[in-house]
C-alpha cells in the first residue's frame, strides 16, 4: 500500500496563476500580501496529501517574468531571536535563506523591509549583514495612527514615514518569515506611495488557509485554528462577504477584525475608485482546486489535528505554553470526535517502552519506545538500549525493513560504537554513552563505506521523508535535530525519560 493523495499539484498551479494574472491585469502594480510559508510548507504537506511543500515557489517561478519579491522581517523578533520551530533557525536567518532560495528559483529580490525598527542593535546589525552582501536593505517603523486614525495612516507622518521600495515588475509578492512580521503594513506603504505619485496601483492577499470555499468546521480549516491555537486564531464565516452577496465565506478572526478599517484606507487612498465589499474579496486563494480526493484529505487533516494537540501538550507540561491554549486543541479534539491514540503509531511507542521496562526490569535506566509507520502502513518498532537511543533503533530497524535487510544483520561494526562511546564518555564527559538518532545516522554513514548492508539501509532512509513517527517521552535535541532532517512527521508524549531506581 503506497502514500494515498488527496491533492493535485498542477490543477492548483493552473488556477492559481491565472487568477493572479488576471487580478494584475486590471493595474499597472499588483501588490499581493503572501501569508504563510513561501518554502517548505509542510503544514499544507500533512493536511493535504499530495501537496508540494514548495508549491508556491513554483508558482512564482511561472510569474518570475512579471513578479518580483520584498521580504520583511520584524525587527523584534531579530533581537529576540525567535525561532522557526519547523527548522529550528533564527527568523533573520529564515530571511537569508529565503533570499538564497528565491535566486536559486529565479526569482528577484526587490529588497528586505526591516519593520517596526527602533534602532534595535540586533536588527541593525542585520541590515549591516544584508548591505555587505550587496542585498538592499529598508527600515519601517510602527505606523503612527494605526489603526483607527486613517488620516494619519494616510499623511508624511504614517505610511509616507516609511522608506519606499522601488520595484519594476508589475506583480509585487510582499513575504516574510513567520506571523507578524509587517508584511500587511509595508504592501500598503508601497500602495500608498505609488498612489500619492500617481501610478495605479492594487492590493490583494494570497493566504492558503482557512480556506474560504470548504465549509467552516471542514477539518482542512479546524487544523489551521489547530496549527495557530497559541495565537488564539479562530475561523469564522466572512459577515461582510455573507451581506454583500448573500453567500458563505470562510476567513480567520483577524482579516475580519482589522477589515472596516483596512477598507476605508484603501477607499481613501483610491478615492473610492476601489471597492472591496468583503476580506475574502481580497483574497486570490485557489487551494480547493487542487483538492482531488476529500475523503483523503479529511483523514490527513484529522491526524494534523492530532499532531498538534501532542506539540501543544508537550508545551503546557513543560511550562512554555498557557492553559487555555491547552483548554482550545483539547475542544478541537472533541469536536472532531478523536483522541490521542487515534494516531495509529502512538500505542505501538508506548508498548515498546513498556517492552524495554520489562527487559530491563531491576536495572537502573530510561526506558523509551518509539513508532515509525512506513509508507505501506507497517508500523516498526524500537526501544532504547545501552548502544542507541529509541529514535536511533527504530530509524534503524525501519531503514533495514525498507532495505530487505533481516534483524539479525548488525549494520554498526563494534569498532564504530565502541569509538563513538569512548568519544562521548572520555572526551565529551557525557554520562549516557547511547547513541542519540543524529549519532546514529553519522555512525551509520561511516560503516556505510565497507558494509554494503549499511550503504543500503542508508539509502532507504529517504523513504522516511513524510513518515509518522511517535516517541514515548520527550526527545533530546540530538534525536529532534535527526528527526527533522530526516522529514519524519514526529510527536511524544509529554514527558520526560525518567531513571527508574534498581530493586532492592
Amino acid at each position: 500500500m503506497g502514500r494515498v493523495i488527496g491533492f493535485d499539484n498542477e490543477k492548483y498551479l493552473d488556477e492559481q496563476a491565472r487568477l493572479i494574472m488576471e487580478r494584475a491585469c486590471r493595474t499597472e502594480k499588483l501588490y499581493l500580501e503572501f501569508g504563510g510559508k513561501l518554502l517548505w510548507d509542510y503544514h499544507a504537506a500533512r493536511v493535504l496529501p499530495g501537496y508540494d511543500p514548495n508549491v508556491k515557489m513554483r508558482l512564482l517561478a511561472r510569474l518570475a517574468d512579471r513578479a518580483e519579491v520584498i521580504i520583511c522581517v520584524h525587527a523584534g523578533a531579530i533581537e529576540r531571536s525567535k525561532l522557526r520551530g519547523d527548522f529550528g533557525i533564527t527568523y533573520d536567518a529564515d530571511a537569508l535563506r529565503l533570499i538564497e532560495e528565491l535566486g536559486d528559483w529565479g526569482v528577484p529580490v526587490a529588497g528586505v523591509v526591516i519593520t517596526r525598527y527602533e534602532g534595535q542593535g540586533a536588527a541593525s546589525q542585520f541590515r549591516t549583514k544584508l548591505q555587505r552582501r550587496g542585498i538592499k536593505v529598508y527600515t519601517h517603523r510602527a505606523t503612527k495612527g494605526y489603526p483607527s486614525d486613517v488620516d494619519t495612516i494616510l499623511s508624511k507622518e504614517g505610511y509616507g514615514a516609511n522608506e519606499y521600495v522601488p520595484t519594476t515588475k508589475p506583480i509585487v509578492v510582499v513575504t516574510g518569515p513567520g506571523p507578524g512580521s509587517g508584511k500587511l503594513a509595508t504592501a500598503l506603504t508601497m500602495f500608498y506611495h505609488d498612489r500619492l505619485a500617481g501610478r495605479p496601483a492594487a492590493y490583494s492577499k494570497f493566504e492558503t488557509f482557512p480556506v474560504w470555499n470548504l465549509p467552516l468546521k471542514h477539518p482542512v480549516n479546524l487544523a489551521y485554528e489547530a496549527a495557530t491555537v497559541d495565537l488564539g486564531d479562530f475561523n469564522c464565516v466572512d459577515p461582510f462577504h455573507l451581506e454583500a452577496y448573500g453567500a458563505t465565506a470562510i476567513n480567520y478572526n483577524r482579516d475580519v477584525e482589522v477589515f472596516p478599517i483596512l477598507r476605508r484606507i484603501i477607499q481613501k487612498m483610491t478615492g473610492g475608485e476601489i471597492d472591496v465589499r468583503s476580506p475574502t474579496d481580497m483574497g486570490v486563494n485557489r487551494i480547493a482546486s487542487g483538492i482531488i480526493d476529500d475523503t483523503v484529505v479529511r483523514a490527513a487533516a484529522k491526524q494534523e489535528v492530532i499532531r498538534r494537540y501532542f506539540r501543544e501538550a508537550r508545551a503546557y507540561a513543560f511550562g512554555s505554553s498557557e492553559p487555555e491554549v491547552l483548554r482550545r486543541i483539547e475542544a478541537l479534539m472533541e469536536e472532531l470526535e478523536l483522541k490521542p491514540e487515534d494516531r495509529r503509531v502512538v500505542i505501538p511507542a508506548r508498548k515498546a517502552a513498556e517492552e524495554a521496562r520489562t527487559l530491563k526490569k531491576g536495572d537502573k535506566g530510561v526506558y523509551c519506545g518509539a513508532a515509525i509507520e512506513l509508507p505501506d502502513g507497517s508500523i516498526v518498532t524500537g526501544r532504547n538500549s545501552e548502544l542507541f537511543h529509541a529514535a536511533g533503533a527504530v530509524v534503524l530497524n525501519a531503514a533495514k525493513r525498507l532495505a530487505g535487510i533481516p534483524d539479525r544483520i548488525h549494520l554498526l561494526p563494534p569498532a564504530v560504537t565502541t569509538g563513538v562511546a569512548i568519544l562521548k564518555r572520555e572526551v565529551l564527559g557525557r554520562k549516557s554513552e547511547s547513541l542519540n538518532l543524529d549519532e546514529a545516522l553519522i555512525a551509520l554513514s561511516v560503516s556505510a563505506a565497507t558494509n554494503p548492508a549499511a550503504q543500503a539501509a542508508m539509502e532507504s532512509l529517504k523513504e522516511l521523508s513524510g513518515c509518522e513517527i511517535h516517541v514515548s517521552h520527550v526527545p533530546g535535541p540530538g534525536d529532534e535535530a535527526g528527526l527533522r532532517n530526516l522529514g519524519l512527521n514526529a510527536t511524544c508524549d509529554a514527558k520526560l525519560a525518567v531513571r527508574i531506581p534498581a530493586a532492592k
